[in-house]
């Protein structure tokens, strides 16, 4: 029984099933760890939650100014800008 649902699962058609997943899981965990670790609102330990609220504004600007954002600041919301500006913006 258990080998009938073990060759059910396990099939190359569902390996793409398990990638999407697996990837999914792992963002998933990053984003997690980097909440954990990171952002200035999460307190783990004792002694950091009981400082209570803090007016702490460089910090969280650090956390939110994360080199993903810096690096798509100012560039193109666009997929494909080149050939949408070529459909978009004929040249008379």
């Amino acid at each position: 029984m258990a080998s009938s649902n073990f060759n059910r699962w396990l099939r190359p058609e569902v390996y793409p099933l398990f990638a999407a997943t697996g990837v999914a899981v792992g963002i998933c965990g990053m984003q997690l760890i980097r909440n954990i670790t990171g952002n200035p609102e999460v307190r783990v330990t004792k002694e950091n939650r009981a400082a209570g609220i803090l007016e702490n504004f460089a910090e969280g600007e650090k956390y939110r100014e994360n080199p993903v954002r810096k690096f798509v600041r100012g560039k193109s919301s666009e997929i494909m800008p080149n050939i949408n500006n070529f459909f978009s913006k004929p040249e008379l």
